[in-house]
């Protein structure tokens, strides 16, 4: 890079030495624009010393100003830049594609492939360049001849299109004809593609993909199209190489895969449509949208720019009053990311009110209401057609439904297959005609403004649980997901009153993944559950650290009622007795703590009040869970969980038992079955699984439970709640 840089900004070798400057990013992420910024700098009378280059510090001062995107590659160079959807097989295409060029032609060949932290349903960018000489590049592609989008929303949030080089080449991925493509597309993509002199083509890859057979998967479409409108190699030899290599990627999941893939080869690059750009584009102005989703300052200022890939270009300030690293809870409620091409529709003269599709669901997206009449009120006319009478003594006068977030779905289809009812209650329909139908605004009503009435019905049941409210939403694990729902069910059952030390791994990054923060508080109470992550290696300790903290200040609890109870008035007084009689019942104690602060607030006068305000959040009892996968549980954090175990301290663990490294996907661990295969253990596993059930019976004090939500749903209630 830095040679790259003085060949072209100086074209002579004795560049001047860079002294005095910092830079917080892998050389992977810098920008050229960001190095010649250096040497503006050092050509100036008075270049800035101690200065920072690549950020934008308006707090002391440090930063130097940069200049427009540029590319460094040779002029032969081709720069490709490719967005998709994670799961979609974009980044799978793209190697495929990356394979063909390095191995069929005499080109030189590189790529790179960039991620966020969605599990599925995510953000990728791959990075791609060919050339007739070597490749020196070590920095992304930020001023490409052809960008790729799969995915129309992210004209919307991303800057898809911005590095785009003039008289370059934008293929869109669009479920619209060309006329409402047109329409649909922002002001602001429309008038760079006219400042570009683009050619812009689309083609509706996703029809395609659902008519063949793949599902969501558009990546051989679109890989299809890419080699037809690039013109790097013939096409009818890039047709023949394509299928070469998608045989060798899908043949091991059947004839059926490869013939499908097969078919978007030769069907992907028939339904291009080449849109004209309108010259007049090019004195558009940016429509102002309403955001229905707004947060506080953190969410505004912070996580949205983060959640758009916009992180790196925040200013210093924006920090300012976190610089602790503090996230705020729950900031998955404003992503809305619209990820599910397909959602569930609810049929409610189908429905038998189980809420069992409620209790499947990987993300908390679909969710039963019990509506008032006050609330029915004030709902949408959608609520107010659809909703049904509840049924049950107990909920006599209530009107029951079932709703769906459509922009928060992934479109897994668990619900709709759980779903019991003879005629189905549940199908999938187009994400697009639930929105044009309001079932979004439907949802922002029913999960914000409607009380969770989850004390009508046993709580300790399936369609009791339904009724509680999930602390644990929208988060980025991948769509179907089989283990999240029990950790939603956990948060439903035990609520704010929740402590989770989580290790790290597939848990932890769904769980809490900068911007993104999927535990949150509880609309009834305003608390949530208090979560953390901890290393691979000593969670168990972690969470047991957090129980025997929690003990030590509750009894500092007990200690103030002993000593102050005679001195207290008769109503607190009595509260203090129930209390030290009940201090290990969960339920008990949250309903004196509800009573009993009004009270001490009231008399903050009296002996002990203030210090028992201070520590109010430790009356109620705590539920304390620990939670991780089977590589944490059965291998590297076993021997601090046996330590746990062994205490004898009153702690859950919950183990996230998928049998294989569930965060990588690679690798056996000893929880893995005898001869099963994983990537990195392909001749299968050796040993037969390890019993940790058995093992941790061993010491005669610990309950045991195996649970299976898809064997037995109200065991999984019995197991949790025991």
């Amino acid at each position: 890079l830095y040679l790259d840089i003085k060949a072209a900004y100086y074209g002579k070798e004795n560049a001047p030495v860079i002294v005095g400057g910092r830079y917080g990013l892998s050389s992977k992420d810098v920008d050229p624009a960001q190095m010649i910024a250096i040497y503006e700098n050092l050509n100036l009378d008075t270049p800035k010393n101690g200065f920072t280059v690549g950020i934008i510090d308006d707090v002391s001062f440090t930063s130097l100003p940069v200049g427009e995107k540029i590319s460094l590659s040779d002029s032969d160079c081709i720069e490709c830049l490719f967005y998709g959807l994670g799961a979609d097989g974009t980044v799978g295409a793209n190697k495929n594609s990356i394979k063909i060029i390095g191995d069929k032609t005499d080109l030189y060949a590189q790529a790179y492939f960039a991620y966020d932290s969605k599990k599925s349903g995510g953000y990728t960018r791959s990075h791609l360049r060919f050339g007739k000489k070597p490749i020196r590049s070590t920095y992304l592609v930020s001023n490409p001849h052809f960008i790729a989008c799969s995915v129309a929303a992210y004209l919307d949030i991303y800057d898809v299109v911005d590095g785009l080089r003039d008289g370059g080449t934008f293929l869109l991925n669009s479920i619209w004809d060309a006329q409402k493509t047109v329409e649909k597309i922002p002001n602001r993509v429309k008038r760079i593609l006219a400042q570009k002199n683009a050619n812009f083509y689309i083609l509706n890859a996703t029809k395609l993909a659902y008519e063949i057979g793949l599902g969501n998967r558009t990546n051989t479409i679109m890989q299809s199209a890419f080699f037809k409108l690039s013109g790097i190699i013939n096409y009818e030899e890039a047709q023949k190489y394509m299928k070469e290599y998608a045989y060798k990627t899908y043949h091991k999941k059947g004839d059926k895969i490869v013939e499908m893939n097969y078919k978007a080869i030769d069907e992907g690059a028939s339904e291009l449509v080449k849109i004209e750009i309108d010259p007049s584009w090019i004195n558009l102005k940016d429509e102002i949208k309403e955001d229905k989703y707004k947060g506080s300052s953190f969410v505004e200022n912070i996580v949205k720019p983060m959640n758009a890939a916009r992180g790196d270009s925040l200013p210093v300030s924006a920090f300012v009053g976190y610089e602790d690293g503090s996230f705020e809870s729950g900031t998955t409620e404003f992503e809305k990311r619209g990820v599910g091409v397909m959602v569930p529709k609810w049929i409610g003269e189908n429905c038998i009110q189980c809420n069992q599709c409620a209790f499947v669901c990987p993300h908390a997206v679909i969710r039963p209401f019990l509506i008032d009449e006050n609330e029915m009120s004030n709902a949408p006319q959608g609520v107010k057609d659809k909703a049904i009478d509840a049924k049950g003594k107990e909920l006599a006068g209530l009107k029951y439904k079932i709703q769906v977030s459509p922009l928060d779905c992934t479109g897994c289809e668990l619900c709709a297959h759980e779903c019991p009812s003879k005629e189905k209650s549940l199908v999938m329909v187009p994400l697009n005609g639930e929105i044009e139908k309001g079932e979004q605004e439907n949802a922002d009503y029913l999960f914000k403004k409607v009380v969770y009435k989850d004390d009508l019905v046993n709580k300790q049941s399936v369609k009791g649980s339904g009724f509680a409210q999930p602390l644990f939403e929208f988060h980025g694990a991948c769509p179907g997901c089989g283990e999240t729902p029990y950790i939603t069910l956990v948060t439903r059952l035990f609520g704010e009153q929740l402590m989770v030390a989580n290790a790290t791994g597939c848990s932890s990054i769904y769980g809490g993944s900068a911007p993104s923060s999927p535990y949150r508080k509880s609309n009834k109470t305003g608390n949530g559950v208090a979560w953390a992550n901890s290393l691979f290696e000593d969670n168990a300790e972690f969470g047991m650290g957090m129980k025997i903290a929690t003990a030590t200040i509750r009894h500092r609890v007990e200690n103030i009622m002993l000593n102050t109870k005679d001195k207290a008035p008769n109503a607190i007084a009595a509260l203090y007795n129930d209390w030290l009689a009940n201090k290990e019942d969960r339920l008990v104690t949250q309903s004196i703590r509800d009573t009993l602060v009004p009270l001490l607030e009231a008399n903050q006068d009296i002996q002990g009040a203030k210090e028992l305000l201070s520590l109010k959040q430790y009356i109620a009892k705590k539920s304390q869970w620990i939670i991780g996968g089977d590589g944490w549980a059965y291998d590297i954090g076993y021997g601090g969980l046996d330590h746990v175990l062994a205490s004898g301290e009153n702690v859950n663990v919950l183990v996230l038992d998928t049998e294989v490294y569930s965060n990588t996907g690679g690798q056996s661990s000893k929880s893995s079955r005898s001869g099963s295969v994983a990537q990195f253990s392909a001749s299968g596993k050796s040993v037969q699984k390890k019993d940790l059930g058995q093992i941790s019976m061993t010491y005669g004090n610990i309950f045991v439970a195996q649970i299976n939500l898809n064997a037995s749903q109200a065991n999984v209630i019995k197991a949790i709640t025991a």
